[in-house]
């Protein structure tokens, strides 16, 4: 099937490789007229395993191209995905759908014969409606079938979740649209991925009621590790405890400093609004939203306790910036809002990250950025690990302790234990579990 992507960011850059890895003729488009030239150049302009070997692939197997030419690559399509972003809009918190809706402008305009325009960008029920609207009357004569088809990519994780997805949801008004994306995801059927069709607006609401609830699981283990750390209790037991049943299940069931990245705080904002102006408030999801805001913030001050009441004047190193590994997205990232958090206090802080330096210099601009781990450690009163990256996961936590001025090491994602990190002259703080007594080490006798 020959097949146009509008947008090639995260989600359509993603959507339109492992396409044209399923043997599919993929057209991507972006107005960033550099982000085309540096595609074409073979440069991703995002971080996501294995990505950049699969452009390359496609590429030469002449399967996938790049273009800015929006008018030259949809009348040859049988399916045109939009994948332009949903940020929050400024002062509302309601998903800004102007790209989207130029996008259906611009499509309308282009579209040759019968076409499928399926929206990928996480919208707000109803938008697949308003997108129909805005074809018909840009183009009267447009034969168009508008699908609702929402992602369900994890970043650091995204090629993978396509290529072998739990399920397929495409909402559709018209039936001449669900053969054709029964054939696009046609190549999915060896694996058995459930192909869901309902309306369109079902589809809509699908993916925010999901990330909903995967944003409140999260909210909800943090609040247990709260509980655990004041009444004694082990949120990694409980977490496990719960898990195990079947019913509940054992994802998103870890313990942090909040969720951050594209997804989750923008997709629940926008929900909330949502069900307002439908007049049907979501309660728990509120308050999931505006826990999640206090957590982050939180956590700065559960390093600053840490030190011991005061970081004014200290070196904090920080291990990991990005909101996840394996990506080198910072949006909404809980390093943003810890980070700020004891520069207010008067902390000096140096932070690494293997992939989100760049971006996170831009945003930034009080942080020193070091070369690796141990650099960040050399010199410092007090270590806090933010992002689990796996390098970090095996530290020699004796280098650690020699370079550092006192060796305290605040692990907000549970990665290592009390007793490991105590053996090696730690005084260290974790997430939701208690000091066993024979493992409690002062302050005092790890600085000596």
């Amino acid at each position: 099937m020959k097949i146009a992507i509008v947008g090639s960011g995260y989600v359509g850059l993603v959507t339109g490789v492992c396409l044209a890895d399923f043997g599919h003729d993929v057209v991507c488009i972006d107005k960033d007229e550099r982000k085309i030239a540096a595609l074409e150049q073979g440069q991703i302009p995002i971080y996501e395993p294995g990505l950049s070997d699969l452009v390359a692939s496609n590429v030469a197997a002449g399967r996938l191209t790049f273009t800015t030419n929006l008018a030259s690559a949809v009348p040859s399509a049988d399916v045109v995905f939009i994948a332009v972003g949903t940020p929050s809009r400024r002062g509302d918190g309601h998903a800004d759908l102007s790209f989207v809706y130029a996008v259906a402008r611009e499509v309308a305009a282009s579209v040759s014969g019968f076409t499928v325009v399926a929206t990928k960008s996480t919208v707000p029920v109803g938008t697949g409606d308003e997108v129909a609207h805005i074809i018909a009357s840009t183009n009267p004569n447009a034969d168009v079938a508008v699908v609702s088809n929402p992602e369900f990519l994890r970043e650091g994780a995204a090629i993978d979740d396509f290529k072998r997805p739990d399920r397929i949801v495409v909402g559709i008004e018209d039936e001449r649209a669900r053969a054709v994306m029964t054939e696009v995801y046609r190549p999915l059927y060896l694996n058995q991925a459930p192909l869901m069709f309902t309306n369109r607006r079902t589809a809509e609401l699908i993916k925010y009621a999901a990330n909903a609830f995967l944003a409140m699981k999260i909210t909800f283990i943090n609040e247990i590790a709260d509980l655990c750390e004041a009444a004694g209790g082990n949120v990694q037991e409980v977490a496990r405890g719960i898990g195990l049943d079947n019913r509940i299940g054992s994802k998103f069931l870890h313990a942090g400093p909040g969720y951050g990245g594209s997804c989750f705080p923008k997709d629940t904002l926008a929900l909330v609004k949502i069900a307002q102006d439908f007049g049907s408030p979501m309660r728990l999801v509120e308050t999931t939203v505006s826990i999640n805001d206090q957590r982050k913030r939180a956590m700065s001050r559960k390093v600053i306790a840490a030190c011991g009441g005061d970081v004014r004047g200290k070196t904090i190193g920080v291990l990991g910036l990005t909101f996840k590994p394996n990506t080198d997205d910072m949006r909404e990232a809980p390093s943003i809002d810890i980070i700020q958090g004891l520069l207010d206090k008067g902390a000096n802080v140096v932070a690494y990250d293997p992939q989100g330096m760049e971006p996170a210099r831009d945003m930034m601009d009080k942080v020193s950025f070091a070369k690796g781990a141990y650099e960040v450690a050399k010199g410092a009163d007090a270590l806090v690990l933010i992002t689990e990256w796996n390098e970090f996961r095996s530290l020699d936590l004796d280098r650690l302790r020699e370079t550092m001025k006192t060796p305290i090491l605040v692990d907000l994602r549970n990665v290592y234990s009390h007793a490991e990190a105590n053996k090696h002259g730690f005084a260290y703080s974790s997430i939701g579990r208690p000091l066993v007594e024979n493992e409690t080490l002062s302050l005092t006798d790890a600085a000596e």
